[in-house]
């Protein structure tokens, strides 16, 4: 969107949500982590007798501070990532602890990429990750339907090679 007389693009919420499925895409990505250091901590504990008490304590600070945080951050994360792509621009607002809130000029935009790990296709899920003129660097959306993510690129590609301007 324009600002009206200045012309220059303004910094405002973005309007889409990532899918669903990305909720349980980051508690798989908690739960790899936090299973082996779990046993671990349980195994070395009931092998090591005279550390048994520090690695129970290590264990439970773990279990204590971790499986709460498992549960509860992707479900914060989910209504924290936004993003939206207008005629203009492209807007994020990402983030676990600190949230980020970008604007990608269609003018500056150089790259736009798919990106798909292990779990991301157990999940059907992709990032698209928009690359820019910029000293910040690139844009991220995660979590998105594959499908909808290919489309978004082509979308994306076709309008940044419609927009005049040399992206630098």
């Amino acid at each position: 969107m324009t600002a009206g007389d200045s012309g220059a693009l303004r910094l405002r919420p973005p309007k889409r949500s990532i899918d669903r499925r990305a909720r349980a895409w980051w508690w798989t990505q908690w739960a790899l982590t936090l299973t082996p250091v779990l046993l671990a901590l349980g195994v070395l504990a009931w092998l090591i007798a005279p550390a048994r008490p520090w690695l129970l304590l290590s264990l439970a600070v773990v279990a204590i501070a971790g499986v709460p945080a498992a549960v509860l951050l992707p479900i914060w994360w989910y209504h924290v990532h936004r993003w939206e792509v207008t005629g203009d621009a492209v807007y994020t607002r990402t983030g676990h602890f600190w949230q980020e809130w970008r604007v990608a000029p269609m003018s500056r935009i150089q790259t736009v990429d798919t990106r798909r790990g292990p779990l991301e296709r157990l999940f059907g899920l992709s990032t698209v990750t928009v690359t820019t003129a910029s000293a910040k660097g690139a844009v991220e959306i995660p979590g998105l339907d594959h499908a909808l993510a290919a489309d978004l690129v082509e979308q994306l590609t076709r309008t940044t090679q419609a927009t005049p301007g040399d992206a630098t």
